[in-house]
């Protein structure tokens, strides 16, 4: 039987009398979710006039509103102004600020819309990244009383995030020096408040949503940067990286832009308005959480950073005395008093210590714990296992932070446990803790001697420590690894992917050995001295292993003697490795190691200078002569071989433009 002709695009007609509906009765949808606790905020008065066309047609309880679409000409010009801020290719800074100017103008009203935008969310964020301070809190004010449901968008998260991030700076800036009085307004007139309110009303309106938001997949990690700005701490700080920021992150940024120098400095001004809000947001994200709930926390993926974060603030921002409080969240955690074998508290830890995700609340714990605390536990669940959880893959990991805490007297004692794990540990490359245990040794000034004896054992071939079986030099073949380069989606490529971080863990735990004098440093350098040409220049062209060489050609603790066997060695190589990417970089080391060597380092300018063409060819090679200064060196030789001999090394080199000889330009980059 045929079937009934029907209308075609009947869907999309359903759809849009749907939500002319929902417009004709937006104060009984308000009314509603007023009703049922979903906003208890008023969100701030939003600048201009077009507010209208982007809020919200339905706001029911646990939905996310609808702000609209772009059109395709609106999409087809955001694309474009993307790429184009993308490029940065803008004849001046003038220009491109004025493009900038009109692509906010044409984007007024438009904003929670392309922030919502799959395909032009990545304009929002550039924009952001080049923003004047006046611009971003107009844009902050757009997204006033719309935070709770964008920060929990795919796309508008990520957008929150970068305008949290630099609006941060300004805030330290109103409050070390008041902003000049025409920033206050806007190009239309309008008012536009100050960034302290602009975040206050904020948190405002993420009150009474924290529990929830802390386990949320995309409004976590926002959530974890406002406590951050909130807080004053750096930004970009290494240790805090990978809490705000998930690894595979998409890096936005502009081509040639300059980074902002106030979200790289250390801690920032924040006004005390900041201080009370974060103690606030603190006692409210568990203040109806039991300690059942918390600790489920410690293991859940996403709640998991967060309630690091917050651990964290609490104990570094407040006092370790606020571990004394009841309602504080390592007190919720470890409820015990004292905390010994049997009690729930034992039995949490001890779960963590091997979890993979929960390990990394109880490094945090192990971190900024009070030191009584730390005492006690250390006492009770690591002094005696310290050994064997040092063998495992995740338990490693806190045993690491557990060593940066303890007393040289406690340190000894870790010592005598670790060590025989040692050979163990260096088989399966778990290199971690024996790099952490040797640096503890050197600041708290321990022996080490026996542990240097385990690393020679562990690395040796034929009875004697062999550094290339330390750096993994023999996994992979030179001609295997040419292949895997040329063939990059090949089954070599994945092969050498695999291997480089085993490479990179052996040669940091190299560096870490150079910077130990005695016999820890003493064991490299008698090796790269032994191995003989070849060898040299595999690892000084390998892009991990080079850095070994470069620390121990630039190491105090090596000696003249070192110095000057290891750089012999490599004569007649000296044009091939200037033209190497990551060989040139020895190069520039061994201008360093050759302080007091002052004929070495002559023998290696007449070699660079007898490869001056191919040198002068090379982008690479380019670079080593000018840091070589061999300009100077073939017109005024004995001016060269003078300044050579300065102590400062090449921050006492004159210019050529100086001593008034005419020279090629050098290129801008610079290693």
């Amino acid at each position: 039987m045929p079937k009934e002709n029907r209308k075609r695009g009947r869907r999309e007609e359903e759809k849009k009398r749907k939500l002319e509906n929902a417009d004709d009765e937006p104060g009984q949808k308000r009314l509603k979710a007023a009703e049922e606790g979903e906003k208890d905020f008023v969100p701030l008065q939003v600048a201009g006039d077009e507010q209208d066309e982007a809020t919200a047609v339905s706001s029911g309880p646990g939905e996310m509103p609808f702000y609209g679409m772009l059109d395709e000409e609106e999409q087809g010009y955001f694309k474009r102004a993307d790429e184009m801020l993308e490029l940065n290719q803008f004849d001046n800074p003038e220009e491109r600020s004025l493009f900038l100017a009109s692509v906010f103008r044409e984007a007024e009203g438009k904003e929670l819309k392309i922030a919502n935008s799959q395909s032009c969310s990545r304009l929002m964020e550039r924009l952001v990244l080049l923003a004047t301070p006046v611009q971003l809190k107009t844009l902050f004010q757009k997204f006033s009383g719309h935070f709770l449901h964008l920060i929990q968008h795919r796309f508008a998260s990520h957008c929150c995030e970068a305008l949290f991030i630099h609006s941060a700076p300004i805030v330290s800036l109103e409050v070390t020096a008041a902003l000049e009085s025409e920033d206050t307004k806007t190009e239309n007139g309008g008012i536009v408040l100050s960034m302290e309110n602009l975040f206050l009303s904020t948190i405002k309106e993420l009150e009474g949503n924290l529990g929830y938001l802390m386990t949320e997949r995309f409004a976590s990690h926002t959530l974890r940067v406002l406590l951050v700005v909130l807080s004053g701490q750096p930004l970009e700080q290494s240790t805090t990286k990978s809490v705000l920021q998930s690894k595979r992150k998409e890096k936005i940024g502009v081509h040639g832009a300059e980074k902002p120098k106030d979200t790289a400095l250390g801690k920032r001004t924040v006004p005390d308005s900041f201080s009370d809000a974060l103690a606030k947001l603190i006692t409210d994200s568990v203040l109806g959480l039991d300690t059942t709930y918390l600790r489920a926390l410690a293991t859940h993926p996403t709640g998991n950073p967060t309630l690091q974060l917050l651990l964290q603030l609490e104990l570094t921002q407040f006092g370790k005395q606020r571990a004394k409080d009841e309602n504080s969240i390592i007190h919720k955690l470890l409820p015990d008093d004292p905390i010994v074998e049997g009690t729930e508290s034992a039995s949490f830890i001890n779960g963590l210590v091997y979890d993979a995700v929960g390990s990394r609340l109880l490094e945090s714990i192990v971190e900024f714990a009070p030191g009584k605390l730390f005492k006690a536990l250390y006492r009770e669940f690591f002094k005696e296992r310290i050994g064997s959880l040092a063998r495992n893959e995740i338990a490693g990991y806190v045993v690491s932070k557990i060593l940066e805490r303890l007393s040289k007297e406690d340190l000894e004692v870790a010592v005598e446990l670790i060590n025989p794990q040692v050979a163990n540990l260096a088989e399966r490359n778990r290199t971690g803790v024996i790099r952490t245990l040797i640096e503890r040794c050197a600041a708290r000034r321990v022996d080490t001697q026996p542990t240097a004896l385990q690393l020679e054992l562990a690395y040796s071939i034929g009875g004697e420590f062999d550094i290339k079986n330390l750096l993994k030099m023999g996994r992979i073949s030179p001609s295997k690894e040419e292949e895997a380069r040329k063939d990059v989606n090949g089954a070599n490529a994945s092969q050498t992917a695999k291997s480089a971080p085993e490479r990179a863990h052996g040669s940091l735990l190299a560096q870490s050995m150079i910077l130990i004098p005695g016999a820890l440093s003493g064991l490299i350098f008698e090796s790269l001295v032994g191995l003989g040409p070849e060898p040299l220049m595999e690892i000084a062209k390998d892009p991990i292993a080079s850095r070994t060489l470069q620390a121990a050609l630039t190491s105090p603790n090596a000696t003249i003697i070192h110095r000057r066997k290891l750089i012999q060695q490599l004569y007649g190589h000296i044009g091939e490795l200037a033209l190497d990417q990551s060989a040139s970089y020895v190069v520039d080391a061994i201008w360093e190691g050759t302080h007091g060597l002052a004929f070495i380092r002559e023998r290696i300018a007449e070699e660079l200078a007898e490869n001056e063409g191919a040198i002068r060819e090379s982008t690479v090679g380019r670079k080593i002569w000018r840091n070589w200064k061999m300009d100077l060196y073939k017109r005024r030789r004995a001016d060269w071989i003078k300044q050579s001999k300065n102590k400062a090394g090449n921050d006492g080199f004159q210019s050529l433009e100086d001593l008034d000889v005419q020279a090629p330009a050098p290129p801008k980059s610079s290693i």
